[in-house]
């Protein structure tokens, strides 16, 4: 196993879990007798709470992809091991008409190759809730627009979600915001208002887009009969114009349809035309969704959901990037020079190297709890399939909290495709990941 700082994959394991068993007694898994305590569900001025997370992974490098040419060219190796230890603390406050909610997070990864560590605050907000109609809000927030589960194409002013781990925390951004909302006797029940202004300047929401520019928000929500609306607008100068509308209704009491759909003005990509020369388009383009949840009596949970991404790399462009890479390797191996693979990691950083770049998805996502009478054990499984090149990313999992407040789980993950496929051409071919939490 390689080193670098002194530190080694092994030393890192055995300081974190040494960690967990300190702060955390191997007698807090034992579960303890059944009682009730009436205390414990009374609303609480203070509430905190989190989770510390040890997670080890082992990659399988494709040392014939793309993107492993691109990262490993200067320094082949077949498998990668990483180690994460995480902290996330979640805090609210409240007194009066006002109430402060915070979500801080501490991570530190090794691998084989280096080190990396960060201490973010994800969330860090004031909310004033001044009569039961109206509240405002101030500081660094998740909005969660969208109905749909693994993306979310009106999202405008939140980040992506990872589709292999979309319940997991995201980070926000700096914004302020009011909320109107009202009830009605109508089929017509409750409609809401939601602005929010947020601005991007420097050390402020940077990573959003264009800087010094303070951009507008709102969602404008309705609830007819058993339906949830949402039409939800952005302007500003940091990012283009786009509109947006998402829906969401219970067909029965266990089987849901969602969908969502985004216009999108003015959206700037990079091709590499046919010479190999790039050229930026500004194009209006679309983004939709539709999905289905549907839970069986033996509690067999399904999601599917399509997603359309106009402003997403055809097929044929994928293929041109990463045979611009193929080229780069030969010229590496031939001459010895890399500037082929400079060019092509600039390009890569333009947008080629982000998840699920292209233009039509597929998801699939079950899972079954307590199979077979196991108590507290949910196997499952996550299938992303690329439409348009039919390659594909395939996690069987199996999650375990039979241990109070410890959850353990265990996923492998394939990526299968032809080759200058977008899966295919991943850095990595298969990888194992066992994942251990502990909740307080």
């Amino acid at each position: 196993m390689r080193t670098r700082g002194g530190r080694t994959v092994c030393g890192a394991l055995f300081f974190y879990a040494s960690l967990i068993l300190f702060l955390f007694p191997l007698n807090a898994i034992a579960s303890g007798e059944y009682s009730f305590d009436v205390e414990a569900f009374e609303s609480k001025p203070f509430e905190w709470g989190g989770y510390a997370e040890a997670k080890f992974e082992h990659f399988q490098l494709n040392t014939d992809s793309a993107f492993y040419r691109l990262n490993f060219h200067k320094d082949p190796c077949s498998t990668l091991n990483r180690l994460t230890g995480a902290l996330q603390l979640e805090g609210s406050y409240r007194k009066g008409i006002a109430a402060f909610n915070a979500v801080l997070r501490a991570e530190a990864v090794q691998d084989d190759i280096d080190w990396s560590d960060s201490a973010d605050v994800y969330e860090a907000n004031l909310s004033l809730k001044s009569t039961p109609f109206v509240t405002a809000d101030i500081g660094k927030k998740v909005f969660k627009w969208g109905k749909g589960y693994a993306w979310n194409p009106v999202g405008f002013i939140d980040r992506p979600k990872d589709p292999n781990n979309p319940e997991e925390a995201l980070e926000g951004y700096y914004a302020a915001g009011v909320d109107l909302i009202k009830s009605l006797n109508s089929p017509l029940q409750t409609v809401a208002l939601t602005t929010v202004a947020l601005p991007v300047w420097k050390d402020v929401n940077e990573d959003f887009g264009v800087l010094n520019h303070v951009n507008l928000a709102a969602k404008f929500y309705m609830l007819y009969r058993n339906t949830d609306i949402d039409l939800v607008f952005f302007s500003g100068g940091s990012r283009s114009t786009r509109y947006g509308i998402d829906f969401s209704r219970n067909i029965a009491e266990n089987f849901e349809i969602h969908g969502e759909f985004a216009y999108l003005t003015d959206i700037k990509k990079t091709n590499i035309s046919e010479n190999g020369m790039l050229i930026q388009k500004e194009h209006t383009t679309n983004r939709y969704l539709l999905g289905l949840r549907y839970l069986t009596e033996s509690d067999i949970t399904t999601i599917i959901e399509y997603y359309h991404n106009g402003a997403g790399f055809s097929e044929w462009e994928l293929e041109r990037f990463y045979r611009l890479v193929d080229d780069a390797n030969a010229q590496w191996l031939n001459t010895g020079a890399d500037t082929l693979f400079q060019n092509a990691k600039n390009i890569s950083n333009m947008g080629y190297g982000s998840p699920q770049v292209g233009r039509n998805y597929l998801y699939l996502k079950i899972n079954q709890r307590d199979p077979f009478d196991i108590l507290y054990f949910t196997p499952g499984a996550i299938a992303i399939v690329n439409l348009d090149d039919q390659s594909y990313s395939i996690s069987p999992e199996m999650l375990y909290t039979g241990f109070t407040n410890w959850e353990i789980r265990l996923r492998y993950t394939a990526l299968g495709g032809d080759d200058f496929t977008e899966f295919h051409e991943k850095q990595y071919r298969n990888k194992i990941e066992l994942r251990v939490r502990y909740y307080f």
